[in-house]
């Protein structure tokens, strides 16, 4: 959509009539964000929020006018829980996911043995690797902090956000500022004790993630996409249920003649309709939003080459089950924004967010959103439970952590299959790979989480560069250009 409508500018900036499509195979506009009213609960099934030290969130909500509507976290529960040894605990303070906040917050830890803080504390002393390139966040950590900081506190606050493999997950693709970190100062201790600009806002007074850079919008995150869509709508012609099979391109296309005119169309869109009917469209340009290996498919007789180095990258599935709760029938407090949960924990679930602690108005006085996720790389076999099955072992886990013995005033599984792309090691060498490839085919465009970056800010700004490459790989005339 950021795609489309950053097009729909361009067109009218150059006063260039334009003809632009948008085809989706859900029935809605959206992909992962979805908000929804049950009652006097406004639940989240997918993203709800979204960061703000990258600007394109921010800016996108301006321009569609949207700028009264942010709302952010609330101060007084942020923090986040780490499970160690079965009882929720309270993050060290001021911990940046891998860069401890101070010495004194580690030492006074319970999450980590004598041994392990007094490995974490050497940090200073450890020499900065000699090698470039990539490292795994695994790597990273233990050459740094040590077997049992990866494993008690990196490992689930890292893989909260990406539910990815820590020995495979790329730090360079993934947290480049903590590689940066190393180079610049030597030393983890150091750049925070330096208040560096590489931390992003950090804030030492909080634990975990950096909790005062999230916004949501009063009316949930659908909101975001509501306005998007309607702007959307203003400027393109919107295909729901609307599978793309195909990229066909035209002979003279695939024979290498490149022309910088719109007037003689690259290809066709070969898609097929709501009942199954098979359609075509004209392309000049298209640009393709969609999963890596949706993109693989797609581009499979277009350009094969980049459809191979697409279909490398893997991806991970996961649930998410949104249930509402009764506070009086929780032992803990929820004093916190939420739980990670380390796999050395032997648990089933990855880890618990408490959705109207973060925004307060999500849910009435008295009661709790509780978002337990499920699956990732770490334990795919768990996304072959049913919906009942997955409910039941989170309610099983819930009562076992937090003491959750109230039933849930509803339960609701969102599953999001294939869904998160695993930025392993040596990513950014695919990035590359796959940039490369593209030259073939100016006029094919990529956007989305595929390659930049998992968050909505990065798949905002995606789909605005991809347009904008692709308006300059066409040029401009006066005749209509009709891009996908």
């Amino acid at each position: 959509m950021t795609a489309a409508l950053r097009l729909g500018e361009l067109a009218s900036e150059s006063r260039t009539p334009v003809e632009i499509h948008v085809f989706e195979a859900a029935p809605q506009l959206g992909g992962l964000v979805a908000s929804e009213q049950i009652g006097d609960y406004l639940i989240e099934r997918g993203a709800d929020s979204f960061i703000t030290n990258k600007p394109a969130g921010v800016k996108l909500c301006h321009k569609l006018g949207l700028e009264a509507d942010l709302i952010g976290t609330d101060e007084k529960n942020r923090r986040s829980l780490i499970l160690s040894r079965g009882k929720p605990v309270v993050t060290p303070e001021g911990l940046n996911l891998i860069a401890p906040g101070s010495a004194w917050s580690i030492l006074k830890t319970p999450i980590l043995s004598l041994k392990g803080k007094l490995r974490v504390l050497c940090e200073p002393l450890i020499q900065r690797r000699a090698e470039d390139g990539d490292e795994s966040l695994a790597s990273f950590t233990r050459r740094r902090l040590g077997q049992e900081m990866l494993d008690r506190i990196v490992q689930p606050m890292v893989g909260g956000i990406y539910t990815a493999d820590p020995e495979k997950l790329s730090l360079q693709a993934t947290l480049p500022r903590f590689l940066e970190m190393e180079r610049k100062y030597g030393s983890l201790f150091e750049a925070m004790q330096a208040g560096d600009e590489l931390l992003g806002g950090a804030d030492k007074t909080t634990s975990g993630a950096r909790y005062g850079l999230f916004a949501s919008l009063r009316n949930g995150m659908s909101q975001l996409m509501q306005a998007l869509e309607s702007r959307v709508r203003s400027v393109t012609q919107v295909h729901t249920q609307a599978r793309v099979e195909e990229i066909s391109i035209s002979p003279a296309a695939s024979s290498g003649v490149v022309t910088r005119s719109a007037q003689a169309p690259k290809g066709e869109i070969v898609w097929t309709d709501a009942e199954g009917r098979p359609q075509r469209t004209e392309f000049s340009a298209v640009i393709l939003a969609t999963p890596a290996h949706e993109m693989s498919r797609v581009l499979k007789s277009a350009n094969p080459e980049a459809a191979a180095a697409l279909a490398q990258i893997e991806y991970a599935s996961s649930a998410i089950i949104i249930t509402g709760h009764d506070t009086s029938g929780i032992d803990h407090p929820l004093n916190a924004f939420g739980l990670v949960i380390p796999a050395i924990e032997k648990r089933k679930i990855l880890s618990v967010s408490f959705l109207n602690r973060k925004f307060p108005t999500r849910a009435p006085a008295g009661k709790v959103i509780l978002r337990t996720f499920i699956g990732g790389a770490l334990q795919p076999e768990m996304m072959d439970l049913s919906d009942d099955q997955l409910i039941d072992t989170t309610l099983s886990e819930l009562k076992s952590i937090f003491g959750v013995r109230s039933k849930p005033e509803f339960a609701i599984v969102a599953r999001y299959m294939n869904a998160m792309p695993q930025y392993h090691v040596g990513h950014l060498d695919r990035v590359a790979t796959i940039s490369k490839t593209l030259a073939g085919t100016p006029w094919v465009d990529l956007a989305g989480n595929t390659l930049g970056g998992v968050g909505l800010p990065d798949s905002i700004l995606s789909g605005e560069k991809a347009a904008e490459r692709i308006w300059a790989a066409i040029g401009t005339d006066s005749h209509a250009k009709p891009v996908a």
